[in-house]
Order: structure tokens, then C-alpha cells, then sequence
């Protein structure tokens, strides 16, 4: 089924869903949906330009760099001008421990949907390479700096919800965060 964006209608993806349902009215995609390094799966469902907004949460740690940068130019194809990906992954730059441990590449877990296939630990200065690469602008969310400072910017669910997170997470609602996110928006100029 394509998709054709009218003045009534925005199309909002969320890509690589799994079990969250964080984005009711959104379109939910899993990988044998649309592949994010598949063109073909995109021109099958939607026009270029078509897209208003992707949420990505926890997709882009399992692409290489390459891959991430080849995925980021599809999606820029298909958004519409001033369209955006809210683009959600492990932060490398979280001083923890632990949660270093769990979400370096190839950490540990059952090969599906879990960091034993994360090919990447990004950073800010990373991930927002991968975007700008193609011509993005990005917006930092949520991230920590390179002296383990978390950040956070305003930011609204209607934009498209980020459940693992300081603003959506109950396990990050205390004076210590556990499971955030690097999370950017990257707008499509």
C-alpha cells in the first residue's frame, strides 16, 4: 500500500516498533515492513516527500556507520521539507558503567533485538555527524557531554514519543538517571 501525504493528512513513522505502541496514531514498522537500507521497501509504501516525521528509538546503535548514514539519506528522501527523524540510541557518554557494559557493540543478551547486535555506540558528536553528512540539522534532545553532564532540552510527545528517556522513563524519573537515551531530532532543510 503506498502512502500519499494530503493537506488532511501527515504521515508519522515509527520505525523498528517493536512491542512499544508509545506513538498510537503513528504508522508502526518492523524491519520486514520497511528496511531502512532497502529503497525498494520504501518505494512500495510512500512517495518521496511524503513523510512528516520518523521516530527512531534504538534502531540506529544496529546499523554500522555506513549503514546509519546510507539509512539517514532514504529517510531524508522521503520526508517532506521541514520533516524530521527524532532519532533515539544508546548514549555513549552515559558514566556508567553498567549501562556501557550492556550497550557496547556486540553486548550481552540473545542475538535478537538486544545489544549483542548493537554495531555502534554513538555520542553526540557521532550521531549528529551521521545526520548532517546528508544534509539534516540537528537539534540535541537528550545527551550527555563529555564531562558525563546530561543535558536536556524542551521537547513534546506529540512530536513523537521517546519512551526511554529522561522525560517518558519511570526508571529515569528520580534524581538518577538508568536507562537514558541520546536523542535528537534531525530536520530535513
Amino acid at each position: 500500500m503506498v502512502y500519499v501525504n494530503t493537506a488532511q493528512e501527515q504521515i508519522k513513522l515509527v520505525i523498528g516498533a517493536g512491542l512499544y505502541n508509545n506513538n498510537p496514531s503513528w504508522i508502526h514498522t518492523q524491519e520486514e515492513d520497511l528496511n531502512l537500507l532497502d529503497e525498494d521497501s520504501w518505494k512500495g509504501r510512500f512517495n518521496s516527500g511524503s513523510i512528516t516525521a520518523i521516530v527512531a528509538e534504538h534502531v540506529w546503535e544496529h546499523l554500522t556507520y555506513e549503514q546509519g548514514v546510507s539509512a539517514a539519506q532514504i529517510c531524508y528522501r522521503y520526508l517532506q521539507e521541514s520533516g524530521y527523524i527524532r532519532c533515539a540510541v544508546p548514549d555513549g557518554l552515559f558514566p556508567d558503567k553498567t549501562y556501557q557494559e550492556i550497550v557496547q557493540v556486540g553486548g550481552p543478551g540473545p542475538k535478537d533485538h538486544s545489544a549483542a547486535s548493537h554495531k555502534i555506540v554513538y555520542n553526540y558528536d557521532t550521531l549528529t555527524e551521521v545526520f548532517e553528512t546528508v544534509g539534516f540539522e540537528v537539534k540535541l534532545l537528550e545527551y550527555f557531554d563529555r564531562n558525563g553532564v546530561f543535558h536536556q532540552q524542551d521537547w513534546r510527545g506529540e512530536d513523537g514519543v521517546i519512551f526511554r528517556s529522561k522525560k517518558y522513563d519511570p526508571r529515569n524519573q528520580g534524581a538518577k538517571l538508568v536507562s537514558p537515551s541520546l536523542i535528537i531530532d534531525a530536520i530535513k532543510r
